[in-house]
């Protein structure tokens, strides 16, 4: 602790500096574990319903929309809870009760089951999530935030670009049994690694346990975010932002199938893969094509949360989230414009590369600029907004396919984004006279 009360507040700290502070390494490896774990059980849920209960694509969608869903709704009060319970003994109890849920996935026979123990984790999590942003929130200094959250979200990216291979492989040799075993251990792990943390967490003062009280203090959440002018712009760009990028991910294979030119090159390699028994076909290849195009979000992300803390550490963090849309806009268009293997593979690069630049500054100005004991409303907010603009992107993605084509919901896609951070602009303009004014005033 001696390190960070030497530290000056003016002066940021590097992802080096926070990773040597002890509480926030151990809240950072449950968030690993546990991630990864959740990773391998998704891999293998989605391996059940499509080689044992030989579901469609409609039961994966429905089964992503039973989890997502419930952050939405369950989101908002459950930060208002959070605000008043104990923080530590939340996310303990949370991963105790996800760590017997998962087990339940052992038993299944349809996708309703599935989509009903995922209901129920989603409600769960929902309580787990304000509470592990108010932990970091109070172990973490101010001038340490932005590099923390790129840590927390570097995690993430880390395990979406590994788990995949590792549960591929789990999956073959063990069955789909065994990341579910895996993932409750995760769990497991994760709420030991919580129990040895020490959160100082001033107790927040309580207006009673009415329901009138409740909503009182969820209406002062929301209130809150909506009145800070620069709160209000990341959550309305994180959510655009995220809807556009759930409604035209999943079409993304369709792309590659449908509309990707190999080029002389990649078809020359592929027929000799495929005469080596390397491939079993040209599918196969588009396949192997996809995977790596997909893989490549997962660098950006982890190229993007080394450069943002860099960035974002003297700069003001709407600037930030407004460059970040704006670059997140041109990696898309590159996916609409341009039809070959390399530039599909820049496009998602830049667009994983881009995203940090929204969500790291979006979520450390959240915690940076709301008050101690509103932390757990406003962090639910924001997540259950990121839920049902996820949500809303995938039910449209088909019709929207459907409407446009995919190529020209690429290009509406760029062209909102592009739009939004052109808004973002203006606005940031139009508020910087404003607060000069007041600055001068005082």
């Amino acid at each position: 602790m001696l390190f960070f009360l030497m530290a000056s507040a003016a002066t940021p700290l590097s992802l080096k500096d926070i990773f040597r502070y002890k509480p926030f390494r151990r809240l950072w490896m449950a968030q690993f574990v546990s991630i990864f774990g959740d990773f391998l059980a998704l891999f293998g849920v989605i391996s059940m319903i499509a080689f044992r209960l030989h579901g469609k694509a409609v039961d994966v969608t429905a089964v992503t929309i039973a989890y997502v869903l419930p952050f939405a709704i369950v989101g908002p009060p459950a930060g208002v809870f959070v605000d008043r319970w104990n923080v530590k003994r939340v996310m303990i109890t949370s991963d105790l009760v996800r760590a017997v849920l998962i087990l339940l996935l052992l038993f299944v026979t349809d996708v309703r089951e599935i989509c009903a123990i995922f209901v129920v984790l989603s409600c769960v999590s929902a309580f787990f999530n304000p509470a592990q942003s108010v932990t970091l929130r109070t172990i973490v200094p101010k001038e340490g935030l932005l590099a923390a959250n790129a840590m927390m979200s570097q995690a993430f990216y880390t395990v979406r670009i590994l788990s995949p291979a590792a549960a591929g492989a789990l999956v073959a040799l063990l069955t789909e049994k065994s990341t579910f075993y895996l993932d409750s251990a995760s769990f497991f792990f994760s709420a030991l690694m919580l129990s040895s943390l020490t959160i100082i967490r001033p107790v927040a003062e309580q207006g009673g346990r009415k329901l009138k009280s409740l909503t009182a203090e969820f209406l002062e959440g929301n209130k809150f975010i909506f009145t800070h002018s620069a709160l209000a712009f990341v959550f309305i760009a994180m959510s655009v932002a995220m809807f556009v990028m759930s409604a035209f991910s999943p079409l993304i294979s369709i792309f590659v199938r449908d509309s990707l030119p190999m080029g002389p090159t990649l078809s020359s390699f592929v027929d000799s893969m495929v005469r080596h028994h390397f491939m079993h076909d040209v599918m196969a290849a588009r396949s192997f094509f996809f995977g790596i195009i997909s893989a490549m979000i997962g660098v950006g992300m982890i190229a993007g949360t080394q450069f943002v803390n860099r960035v974002a550490r003297n700069r003001p963090k709407p600037h930030v989230v407004v460059a970040g849309l704006l670059v997140l806009g041109a990696g898309v268009a590159l996916l609409g414009l341009f039809h070959t293997f390399y530039m599909a593979a820049l496009s998602t690069f830049t667009m994983g590369f881009s995203i940090a630049f929204v969500i790291v500054p979006a979520q450390t100005l959240s915690q940076q600029e709301t008050p101690p004991a509103m932390v757990g409303r406003v962090s639910s907010s924001f997540l259950s907004l990121l839920a049902l603009s996820q949500t809303l992107g995938l039910l449209l993605s088909g019709y929207l396919a459907q409407a446009l084509g995919v190529q020209r919901l690429f290009l509406a896609c760029a062209a909102t984004l592009v739009l939004l951070s052109g808004i973002g602009y203006l606005w940031i303009r139009e508020r910087q006279p404003i607060a000069a004014t007041a600055g001068n005033s005082n």
